[in-house]
């Protein structure tokens, strides 16, 4: 059915292909390849598909998504083996260290005044994202928001209601606690570790990463250090209280989204980026709500921010960088591919794609953009790229550790300090 779906907004949509944003592009081959799910493929690949259509003779051979580790294993291989894609998707914890590495082609000679690139309808802090001293890295995708999904029909059941610009970790722990005892559905446990660890850690005046690229904010931030182990905690108490749910289960990395806990109607939660929103709604088949994270009541910033859902970028290897740029532009800037790819990887950057969009996007599609106009109050500036070394903090360091510490085999604090030691750890080797 979903296939069925994207074929007809295909077909409605060809009329608009005489409006096509930039250049047409001659002929030539290129490599794309993204991380993601079945609903990003079936987006991806149509818009792909409408690329060809507009510049016969051109053919894009797709790499379609995987799950976020996979895809960077896959990228390792193929960077070692020279053999990268020409245009690959880019996260923040990845662009810094690919860039360093001689691995991306700067685009600011394509996103020059009557270049393959237009970026006339984005504002320079968007495109600010993507820059990494002097070199344009990458551009946005789109973004989006750290938060949390949730049923409301849970809600309503166990007789809660949430007021997410003033919630604190204690109102989420009573509350996870009364959902359970009214009905017997579970919490989520934290397996997002970093993105949590960096929501409190900016609330207490530290990014996730310290500006000298080997440690922890939390490192040498005592308050926020002792607010990280208040959580760990909490979440320590619901795990002995019998209200997480499966500790290991929760842990399984690339599942398809109809396979996860909320969609399975076993959590009432689920923590993620808010452009994941629109993918657990299809996969629940039910209402789904998005609501700003929990915050410490003695904060003294928001952790809250606007994040670059991902970026695109050329590699700096591809035999046909300029076709690569034009297939950027009309990935990021065509209506057509816009109103494909709608706010699945987040809310689009151009603004004009974000106001064509909002006339004929679902319900669900129009929550993400309300909700990223709604925390605009409660957010505080986003903190530069991730150094060398963060996904590997992330992945596997924070993770394993924090499931440890949920099934009883280390103590908070003795695991607390392993994170932050193993961390830095891997920073320091990253950034020498």
């Amino acid at each position: 059915m979903k296939k069925i779906s994207i074929l007809l907004l295909i077909l409605m949509i060809l009329p608009m292909m005489v409006f096509a944003t930039g250049q047409m592009a001659s002929g030539g081959n290129l490599r794309f390849g993204w991380w993601g799910n079945v609903a990003r493929d079936d987006r991806t690949n149509a818009v792909v598909r409408l690329f060809q259509q507009v510049n016969p003779g051109v053919r894009v051979e797709v790499e379609a998504g995987v799950a976020f580790a996979a895809y960077w294993d896959r990228l390792a291989t193929q960077s070692a083996a020279g053999n990268l894609p020409d245009v690959i998707q880019q996260d923040v914890s990845y662009i810094k260290s690919f860039n360093n590495n001689g691995l991306l082609q700067d685009l600011n000679q394509y996103a020059r005044a009557g270049g393959a690139i237009d970026l006339t309808n984005w504002s320079p802090g968007a495109v600010a994202a993507g820059r990494l001293g002097n070199t344009l890295a990458g551009l946005i995708l789109a973004t989006n928001a750290w938060g949390m999904i949730v049923d409301p029909a849970v809600l309503q059941r166990a007789g809660v209601t949430i007021n997410d610009a003033t919630w604190t970790w204690a109102d989420y722990e009573r509350i996870a606690t009364q959902i359970n005892t009214s009905t017997g559905v579970k919490t989520i446990p934290p397996f997002n570790v970093r993105q949590v660890i960096e929501h409190i850690s900016r609330q207490f005046g530290s990014p996730c990463f310290a500006a000298n690229d080997r440690e922890l904010g939390i490192t040498n931030n005592q308050t926020a250090y002792n607010a990280v182990r208040d959580w760990m905690n909490t979440e320590m108490r619901l795990m002995q209280a019998g209200v997480l749910y499966d500790i290991q289960d929760s842990w399984i990395q690339g599942k398809a989204m109809a396979e996860e806990p909320l969609p399975l109607g076993k959590t009432w939660n689920q923590m993620n980026w808010s452009n994941q929103l629109v993918g657990f709604i299809d996969a629940s088949r039910r209402d789904l709500d998005y609501i700003m994270y929990p915050q410490f009541a003695n904060k003294t910033a928001n952790g809250t921010y606007y994040r670059a859902s991902m970026f695109i970028s050329i590699t700096s290897r591809s035999q046909n960088k300029d076709l690569a740029a034009q297939f950027i532009n009309f990935f990021v800037n065509d209506l057509s591919a816009g109103r494909i790819l709608l706010v699945e990887r987040g809310a689009p950057v151009a603004s004009h794609i974000r106001e064509d969009i909002y006339q004929v996007v679902t319900a669900g599609d129009r929550k993400v953009l309300d909700y990223l106009t709604k925390i605009e109050p409660y957010t505080s500036p986003a903190d530069p790229a991730y150094p060398a070394g963060a996904g590997t903090v992330e992945n596997p360091i924070m993770r394993n550790i924090m499931q440890e510490v949920l099934l009883g085999r280390t103590t908070v604090d003795n695991g607390l300090a392993q994170i932050v030691r193993d961390s830095n750890a891997e920073l320091a080797r990253a950034n020498q």
